[in-house]
């Protein structure tokens, strides 16, 4: 067995399809059933006494700041996390990376899932008994991962935490030394890096139960978990645009986010009431489609 030596949980990254709550707020500090994201995080890393954890900021990063004081967390900044993907993160915590959880901020685990042993490295992972566009794998006959296609049916697909050990860590930032510089490697995720080596790269599939591991990509996916979000959004965005419209918050759906060429997010675009609207907040502007 590997003792775990840290976690580093990432929250560097902007969040722009959580639009517009991450505008006004990191997607890891929402409130999800009374808890924010991180800090549930957090607690269920220090419950099995995982000796360190580094948050790995960047967007928004003054809002992690209290966190140190509250939990002892350590923070490392990713200058890059505007203009790399989340590979920069990694690269930002290539120093502390060793027997180490890698997670991401906005996970919600409705059961613990973490240990202080863990037996090999894996990738978190449930079942998709029909159609899926996540990340979707296949294993060898000694468990470990030998394929990865995004969308599948029925099968193990990518969501939630990573344990890497320390020669897993070792492997993977070599080959990130060798490809960070290159203009391709910008754009990347790190699960795309380490889809590209698997034959070097060796990590298991850890298997939960359905309705294990949450992950929020839009205001849509959270109203479906967390009810409360249907009639209070906890936005000034959305508040302020349902009394424009004279209604209730919940029929404000379906909304995305409204990016520059240079990929700044000014706005986002909603439906209601069979309309499509657009609403630019720099300006406070609000336009029907």
């Amino acid at each position: 067995m590997i003792r775990v030596d840290n976690a580093i949980i990432m929250a560097a990254g902007t969040s722009s399809r959580f639009a517009p709550l991450s505008y006004e707020k990191h997607k890891a500090m929402v409130k999800v059933k009374g808890e924010v994201l991180i800090e549930r995080q957090i607690e269920q890393l220090k419950d099995v006494c995982v000796p360190d954890i580094f948050v790995v900021t960047g967007y928004k990063s003054e809002q992690f700041d209290y966190l140190v004081e509250k939990y002892g967390v350590k923070l490392i900044h990713n200058s890059e996390y505007m203009n790399r993907n989340n590979n920069a993160s990694i690269w930002a915590a290539r120093d502390v990376l060793a027997n180490s959880f890698v997670c991401s901020a906005d996970n919600y685990f409705t059961e613990n899932p973490y240990e202080i042993e863990v037996e090999d490295s894996y990738y978190a992972a449930e079942y998709s008994k029909g159609y899926t566009s996540e990340w979707c794998m296949t294993e060898d006959i000694n468990g470990y991962i030998n394929s990865v296609t995004i969308g599948g049916n029925k099968s193990w697909y990518m969501i939630g935490h990573t344990f890497w050990s320390k020669a897993f860590s070792n492997r993977f930032l070599s080959i990130l030394r060798d490809e960070y510089l290159k203009e391709e490697t910008k754009g990347k995720l790190w699960e795309s890096i380490y889809v590209e080596h698997l034959d070097v790269l060796k990590m298991k599939i850890k298997k939960y139960s359905p309705g294990t591991i949450y992950e929020f990509d839009t205001l849509d996916e959270l109203r479906e978990f967390d009810e409360s979000y249907l009639l209070d959004t906890r936005s000034n965005l959305i508040k302020r645009v349902a009394n424009e419209l004279c209604v209730p918050e919940s029929d404000i759906v379906n909304v995305t986010s409204i990016k520059t060429e240079s990929f700044e997010a000014v706005g986002f675009k909603f439906e209601c009431q069979n309309g499509r609207y657009k609403y630019y907040y720099d300006s406070d502007t609000l336009e029907e489609e």
